[in-house]
């Protein structure tokens, strides 16, 4: 298969995001490295949060992951944290990148960052590649390994792999609650609804038992590498920013609420970031029959995962437009994004009103 399915996904550098080979390259050669040559530098388009590069070596193809400039919210773009959490990780699931070095000092490229290996595949964006020929059939199965490798992940014995420090363990389920609903009123502004009964509906429907494992806390299609040979199989898992010690359910909510049908809403179909709508797809309901069949998980209720994953992306959402609304970006794609937060709350609410 051309490997030109791939080639939009990566374009010259942004300007003020170039590289500084001149820091960059003497920094490399301390680490003993073995690449050859100046490299060809290119960014990936993708992703808002920190900032990825390609680097053709004469002899090696590898890929740099970095902090944005600026001020930056405590805990967050934390590259040492991202690459050892992967290092550790990788032995028990196959699906990372190889890491190959970190650099802790900021005064190389003005931020933390690391080296991991280039992983040759296609990541499938809002829309499949067209180059494909997917079927219906293919579509499934695409779908299903993609679920599978969530599923895979959450079974990993963090605490009989030494994971223990991956996160901040019991109590997760409350500290996520209390902390979106914070971030939430935090950004609020004058166009959206303040979301109380969304948020008193979460802090009075917290799961009693509380379950712990690896979640990634960013798991969509648009995260996943596909092998260019078959495009049903996933060969890894990309943007572990997010990646904790957190509740399993929680994980899938998460991910649920980016996962837009094709009979959604008009609206938030113009939203969508991955191609969950094409024929093949599995809808959110079977999705959740699959998730508890695979793990043997009783799910009675599912209202709390789906309401705190659609709140969890509306604070998000609300996040980035006050950023915009203030002037601290001059990004236009952001000036609706109080829309977003509307009907998100909105679903919320809808949702609350099921009885599942």
């Amino acid at each position: 298969m051309s490997k030109m399915v791939v080639k939009d996904l990566e374009k010259q550098q942004r300007h003020g995001e170039e590289l500084d080979l001149e820091n960059l390259l003497p920094w490399i050669e301390s680490k003993e490295l073995d690449f050859r040559g100046d490299p060809i530098v290119t960014q990936f388009a993708g992703g808002a949060s920190n900032w990825t590069y390609r680097l053709r070596f004469d002899n090696q193809d590898i890929i740099l992951r970095r902090a944005p400039l600026g001020k930056k919210a405590a805990g967050a773009h934390n590259m040492p944290r991202e690459y050892h959490l992967q290092k550790k990780l990788k032995p028990h699931y196959d699906y990372v990148p190889e890491m190959i070095a970190v650099c802790e000092d900021e005064a190389v490229l003005g931020s933390t960052f690391y080296l991991m290996e280039r992983l040759e595949g296609m990541i499938p964006r809002k829309n499949l590649p067209k180059e494909i020929d997917w079927k219906k059939e293919n579509v499934r199965a695409l779908c299903q390994s993609f679920w599978d490798k969530l599923i895979e992940l959450h079974q990993v014995d963090y605490q009989k792999h030494g994971l223990d420090d991956l996160g901040k363990g019991d109590g997760y389920v409350e500290r996520q609650v209390s902390g979106w609903n914070k971030r939430y009123s935090d950004a609020k502004t004058w166009n959206v609804p303040a979301g109380k009964k969304v948020m008193n509906w979460l802090e009075g429907n917290m799961p009693r038992k509380e379950h712990l494992c690896i979640i990634h806390n960013d798991f969509r299609l648009d995260n996943v590498v596909l092998d260019l040979n078959d495009s049903s199989k996933i060969i890894g898992v990309l943007d572990w920013e997010l990646a904790a010690l957190g509740d399993p359910l929680m994980d899938l909510g998460c991910s649920l609420a980016y996962w837009v049908h094709e009979d959604d809403n008009s609206f938030i179909k113009s939203m969508r970031r991955q191609a969950s709508n094409v024929e093949g797809m599995m809808t959110r309901q079977e999705i959740i029959n699959y998730y508890a069949n695979k793990t043997a998980t009783a799910i009675d209720d599912f209202r709390f995962y789906r309401v705190y994953g659609l709140f969890r992306l509306a604070g998000i959402a609300q996040q980035i437009y006050y950023r915009y609304s203030k002037g601290f970006t001059k990004n236009k794609t952001f000036k609706n994004f109080w829309m977003i937060s509307i009907y998100l709350i909105k679903t919320c609410e809808n949702v609350i009103k099921q009885k599942n």
